[in-house]
């Protein structure tokens, strides 16, 4: 592996410092059902380096035995990710869970059966967070949601407005900055996604994810935004094993990064 593909991430870190500033980052692993040897990996791995992980759990999948394994951690947050995991979207549209596709009230109902469901589950390691699948939620469920108890949702990209909105019947990326803020929810989201979801399916070009996480550093807001960083732990290839390792090896020890839990974030 060439090191030097990393030396733009040391050196906005080391400007940081210069600065007296610190950038927030945080790692967020969804689908997670049940104990495995890939979550087993993913656990031993963040250990190493003490990087802390909210698991976003499928809540009508799961069960006391991933509730077991994980009972007595403390650097473990598990965030509701939808119900089922279960596309409702007709084949023209992108997948959606969570989308305008059924009654409102029932999407609801399902998404307090899964925070009722986890919270139960996993009471010391619960975080009011939701975490849609796919990254994607229909508007108008937002003012339903601090009802039922969250205090933050969680997709992909940037918190403030884009000028290209993903359109406006679901919201996501920078799409669903436009409404934020809003009282009682808080947007917490993820930035740099490790998988090639559109082409070989396994891990991007670690220098191509690298640019991203440089770009983020660039132009976040160190004071209210983070470095999310986003994992599927079941279908991670060798590839992605080794960038995480070398990404928390660089990371976690550096004075001017602090890698945060899902509650941490939550609560801000």
């Amino acid at each position: 592996m060439d090191m030097s593909i990393w030396q733009p991430i040391v050196d906005r870190l080391d400007r940081l410092r210069a600065a007296g500033r610190r950038a927030d980052f945080w790692l967020r692993d969804d689908d997670a059902v049940a104990p495995t040897g890939a979550l087993d990996r993913l656990v031993e791995l963040a250990d190493r380096f003490s990087v802390p992980i909210t698991l976003a759990v499928i809540p009508a999948h799961t069960s006391g035995e991933l509730s077991h394994y994980l009972a007595s951690r403390d650097d473990i947050s598990i965030a509701v990710h939808g119900w089922t995991h279960q596309n409702h979207a007709p084949p023209a549209e992108k997948r959606q869970e969570l989308g305008g596709h059924r009654p409102r009230e029932v999407v609801l109902d399902e998404l307090d059966k899964g925070y009722s469901r986890l919270s139960a589950l996993h009471p010391s390691s619960f975080v009011p967070l939701l975490v849609p699948p796919w990254n994607r939620i229909d508007p108008g469920l937002l003012a339903g949601l601090p009802d039922i108890g969250f205090t933050a949702l969680s997709v992909f990209g940037a918190e403030r407005s884009s000028s290209n909105p993903d359109g406006a019947k679901t919201m996501k990326t920078g799409s669903i900055a436009s409404a934020f803020p809003r009282p009682g929810l808080s947007l917490v989201n993820t930035h740099v996604d490790v998988m090639d979801w559109h082409g070989t399916r396994g891990c991007r070009d670690h220098l191509e994810i690298i640019h991203d996480i440089v770009r983020r550093l660039d132009e976040m807001n160190l004071d209210e935004e983070t470095v999310g960083i986003l994992t599927h732990h079941l279908v991670h290839d060798e590839s992605v094993w080794q960038f995480l390792s070398r990404l928390f090896e660089l990371t976690a020890v550096h004075p001017a990064c602090r890698w945060r839990r899902g509650g941490d974030l939550t609560a801000r």
